[in-house]
């Protein structure tokens, strides 16, 4: 199979996966599939016999001339994500701080404006292409409110770690790379400006959390100390960004897509929360991430090496039958199952709560203002990665 085709449609490769005896390997994936929900909440509870350093494995890696390019910025160092042990522990002390409850509620206010604004600003034009319009910009918006930015300075960073994506999950041109890596250094030369202004001048804010815990103490940051936190942040703002782009844009495809889940949602406003919990469920906003074994150990019947390639996949976890009567069904009234969608275990994604307040908020409006919403177009096609499950446009009407 096609690579790209495989990562737009990844859904029958899983169900095959959960049917076959043992794990599958894929060869889009150069892993083994770990489809089953079992299977999967034991990799990810067990972080010393499935390690993170290679979980997010590039597609494609810059050539020289991109390369040329990278060195100039602070890129290179280790980030939450592919970090084990105290490593990950204190790398992830920052964004549990800066994301906790107390955080997100108390940003809600501001979510909640830029939420009546966006929608304000198409609602008399009765159609709307939504990822670009709304999904995009909106998580966008709050990530940079948390993370400490100027306002002026919010869309472009996050255009600067969506090029780091592209660099390295997008086949590019030369010239392409080049320009990708350009401006994701032009990122990390603008987070280590704000990194070091806020070692002078302290704020409620991520930047705050990161510098204070990754570098403790007043001296001048130096310049370990300052890619660290360049890199920890640059993560930071693509993962705090795609997830919730990828939930307003899958929840809202999902809900029209059957009407009566939709006109059943207007009318029971109470099942908001259902249905973002379903919506997580159905199409997992990061289909999953790789783990690599470190010693050998047997896995659902597969006997396994030491430096053998996972692939854990969220997203097959949510359609397992046995979790689930009727998997590949949409269905909003479906009873309560905590689901692996934003991982489990120490990786368990720090900011879920956030994204899921996004969508709650999002939804509210929505029914309210806009209960005539439908699918303008219904050939919608998904993003071709596996890092966030996306339309890559949606056009709907009221």
């Amino acid at each position: 199979m096609n690579p790209q085709a495989f990562y737009r449609d990844p859904y029958p490769v899983y169900a095959e996966a959960r049917r076959a005896r043992g794990l599958t390997f894929v060869p889009e994936l150069g892993a083994w599939l770990v489809s089953r929900r079992e299977d999967v909440r034991e990799v990810l509870s067990k972080p010393e016999q499935f390690s993170s350093a290679r979980a997010l494995r590039p597609d494609y890696l810059p050539g020289r001339a991109a390369l040329s390019e990278l060195v100039k910025g602070f890129g290179g160092v280790q980030a939450v994500l592919t970090a084990d042990g105290e490593a990950h522990r204190r790398l992830r002390r920052p964004l549990t701080r800066g994301l906790s409850s107390a955080r997100v509620a108390a940003a809600l206010p501001f979510v909640t404006a830029r939420a009546e604004a966006l929608i304000g600003s198409f609602a008399g034009d009765g159609q709307v292409e939504w990822m670009e319009a709304y999904a995009r910009p909106l998580p966008a918006d709050v990530i940079g409110h948390l993370i400490g930015f100027d306002p002026a300075d919010t869309h472009g960073a996050v255009r600067g770690a969506q090029r780091a994506e592209d660099l390295l999950f997008t086949e590019l041109t030369e010239a392409e790379q080049v320009d990708a890596a350009k401006e994701i250094v032009a990122l990390q030369h603008l987070l280590d400006g704000y990194a070091r202004a806020r070692r002078s001048d302290p704020r409620d804010d991520l930047i705050t959390e990161m510098v204070r815990d990754l570098a403790p103490g007043s001296d001048d940051l130096t310049l370990d100390q300052r890619k660290e936190i360049v890199s920890n942040l640059q993560n930071l703002l693509l993962a705090g960004h795609l997830t919730a782009t990828a939930l307003l844009g899958t929840v809202v495809l999902n809900l029209l897509r059957d009407r009566r889940q939709w006109e059943l949602l207007c009318e029971k406003p109470e099942l908001v929360s259902a249905a973002i919990e379903e919506a997580a469920r159905f199409e997992a906003p990061i289909q999953g991430f790789r783990r690599t074994v470190t010693t050998g150990v047997t896995l659902s019947g597969t006997e396994l090496n030491e430096n053998d390639v996972l692939f854990v996949s969220f997203a097959s976890a949510g359609r397992d039958a046995d979790a689930n009567a009727r998997p590949d069904e949409f269905d909003i009234t479906r009873p309560a199952l905590r689901n692996l969608s934003f991982g489990h275990g120490p990786h368990g994604c720090p900011g879920s709560h956030l994204a899921k307040e996004q969508v709650r908020i999002t939804l509210e409006i929505l029914i309210r203002d806009l209960p005539g919403l439908r699918l303008a177009r219904t050939d919608v096609t998904m993003a071709p990665t596996l890092i966030h499950r996306s339309p890559e446009e949606l056009f709907l009407a009221w």
